[in-house]
């Protein structure tokens, strides 16, 4: 899957304001899923696009010119825009979308979360051979669900040039939550880059697009703080492993430009509302490689669905989603007058910025920008107890807090870490487990208790067998849905974890999973080699293996130090995230470093479907693999 093998025609991509953007014009879906008015414009040279109905579907894919901050280039498009248009499906029906290549290249179109035949999901190479330049190929398939979903590229770094769109399917029953008006709010991240080059950049330095490195201004900082010797240690330490502590993002804002359906931030896209309406608002993380923070300053959000499936209504300040993943909230703005819709970057390199206001032209300050994070040895999956500790912080950020806002309680002149009361709590309301050190975080309400959740005891690795490809292992790896990630630890807003998740009715398989399958996530980070199990995806001998209809464990262990949003093609994963008969079900598993977390998967859908991390350039390195279900 490397880039060198796939035979991309070189391009200058530049971006666009001017043009198209479903949504950039704001339109409003109602419930019912029809359109009426236009709401607000961010500014006059954004014009709407009319969403695709009905049984039949043409979808064009081409070259377009591009347009943001004035500059202009060429970019590919689904008819004509960034992003594409929106589909609005029906459950039940019967869909033919005709796809058009008027490319120079292959290309083709995965439609993500969507349960259908393999031959029909849109992956060349192991689906089918890809759509030939000038070719049309006829996807059809049954609709049998419903929710927010996407679609987009799953050829080389077309996805990142401009190749994705919002997919939206009604469901045939009445949605158990009620609102006025519905907005898709697509992210995504672009570069006036090719691709190629990116991705060349990173193979001679992974942290080619890193500037938010530790310098010699920070160490004499830290120096004042913990003493020399004692940040000489610290900085020894992580040179020694050839870690970077600031290592959040392989591409970030200084080169990418964060966009709110095809919007700069500049540009501002705009929602109408009217106080005392409540208002859906589709967040879909249509990124290539960036996770997004994203919370609305004075309104609280209620979470519904998780990647197209009803959920518990739980009530939010903020929630953290990567790539692929999407989130349905209802908010209910009061007061007349504007609010920003905000989604920081996870490296705090960037940001995607849009407005919900009552009339068109108004717009709210911008939240002040939080500090960049550090890496911790936990993330590195260190046994924090009994580590020569004295006089410094691992973290890198003093003696006994860490930068993303942790607190550590007080350390023995020897070095070893007391036991912790259960009233030391940080603002988020998680306590460190009584005993455990920096090991455990309690999972919060007693719906999420520790002992529900597999893999949530501290697990030791095991011999290496993962060769070359794995610069380093976690030794040790646990659960960590019960953690909101790196820099939000401290947040004195409420951060939606994976165990608020729960499904609004029981799954219907409560089988217990027949066996487990290991799977870990590896990679060599300095050469910017990823891969599955140490061995990348050309020198995988053979696929993983589903027996049809089983019950089976798969379980993800992070052995680098990044997190991984790891997508299956065709069939839904079950979070064993502790909620017993309501596992919430999700098409994309963010696993955070040093984590080890299970899914539950019904083996329900014959044939070869793709499994790969959804950061593009993971995947075109060679985290990816092919599962294949038969007898």
């Amino acid at each position: 899957m490397d880039f060198q093998d796939i035979g991309l025609t070189r391009r200058v991509l530049l971006q666009r304001a001017g043009i198209l953007g479903l949504l950039a014009a704001a339109q409003q879906l109602l419930p019912a899923c029809a359109w009426t008015d236009h709401a607000a414009r961010a500014d006059s040279s954004v014009w709407p696009q009319e969403p695709l109905t009905g049984d039949v579907i043409d979808l064009i894919v081409d070259e377009t010119l591009f347009t943001v901050s004035g500059r202009t280039g060429t970019a590919m498009t689904i008819n004509g825009t960034i992003p594409g248009p929106l589909i609005l499906l029906k459950e039940g029906q019967e869909v033919t979308l005709r796809v058009t290549n008027r490319l120079a290249e292959i290309t083709s179109i995965h439609w993500h979360g969507i349960l259908l035949l393999p031959e029909m999901d849109g992956v060349p190479g192991v689906s089918f051979g890809g759509i030939q330049p000038g070719a049309t190929f006829t996807y059809q398939f049954s609709v049998n669900q419903n929710g927010t979903y996407w679609y987009h590229s799953h050829s080389g770094g077309q996805e990142m040039q401009g190749m994705y769109a919002p997919m939206i399917i009604a469901p045939i029953d009445p949605e158990p939550f009620q609102y006025d008006r519905d907005y898709v709010v697509m992210l995504s991240d672009w570069t006036f880059e090719s691709p190629e080059a990116l991705f060349d950049n990173l193979k001679k330095l992974n942290g080619y697009y890193n500037f938010q490195k530790r310098d010699a201004r920070e160490f004499f900082s830290d120096a004042a703080r913990w003493g020399w010797w004692a940040a000489v240690k610290n900085y020894l330490m992580w040179d020694r492993m050839r870690m970077d502590p600031t290592d959040f993002a392989d591409v970030t804002g200084d080169t990418f430009t964060y966009l709110i359906n095809g919007v700069s931030p500049a540009g501002n896209w705009t929602g109408l509302f009217r106080p005392g309406e409540k208002v859906r608002l589709r967040f879909i993380n249509g990124a290539t490689m960036t996770f997004f923070d994203v919370r609305i300053p004075g309104l609280k959000m209620t979470v519904v669905q998780a990647d197209g499936q009803n959920v518990r209504p739980v009530a939010v300040d903020e929630f953290r989603f990567g790539p692929a993943e999407t989130y349905d909230v209802i908010v209910e703005p009061t007061e007349d007058r504007a609010y920003t819709i905000f989604a920081e970057t996870i490296d705090r390199s960037g940001y995607a910025r849009g407005t919900l206001a009552p009339r068109a032209g108004m717009s709210a300050e911008i939240p002040e920008r939080r500090p960049r994070s550090l890496r911790t040895m936990e993330d590195m999956g260190m046994q924090m107890e009994g580590m020569d500790m004295h006089d410094m912080d691992i973290t890198g950020m003093g003696k006994h807090t860490h930068r993303s806002g942790l607190k550590m309680p007080e350390m023995n002149p020897s070095g070893d870490m007391p036991n912790v009361n259960e009233s030391d709590t940080n603002q988020n309301g998680h306590h460190m487990q009584h005993g455990a050190g920096m090991q455990g975080m309690d999972m919060g309400t007693d719906d999420h208790r520790r002992s529900k959740i597999p893999g949530t005891e501290p697990v030791k690795h095991g011999p290496d067998h993962h060769g070359t490809g794995n610069q380093t292992v976690a030794e040790y790896s646990q659960n960590r849905f019960g953690e909101p990630g790196r820099g939000l630890e401290n947040s004195p807003r409420r951060v939606l974890l994976y165990t608020d998740l729960k499904s609004l009715t029981p799954y219907p398989d409560q089988r217990q999973p027949e066996r487990e399958i290991e799977l870990h996530i590896t990679g060599h980070m300095e050469r910017f080699m990823w891969s599955f199990d140490g061995k990348k995806y050309s020198e995988a001998k053979a696929p993983i293996h589903f027996r049809y209809g089983e019950r089976v464990r798969f379980t993800f262990v992070n052995d680098t130090m990044m997190e991984h949003p790891l997508h299956l093609h065709g069939m839904w994963m079950h979070l064993e995230n502790g909620a017993g008969e309501y596992l919430p079900r999700k098409h994309t598993v963010i696993v955070k470093p040093a984590e080890r977390v299970s899914v539950a998967i019904t083996a329900d859908a014959p044939g070869r479907w793709a499994f790969h991390c959804h950061l593009l350039f993971h995947m075109e390195a060679g985290m990816f693999r092919v599962i294949e279900v038969s007898e």
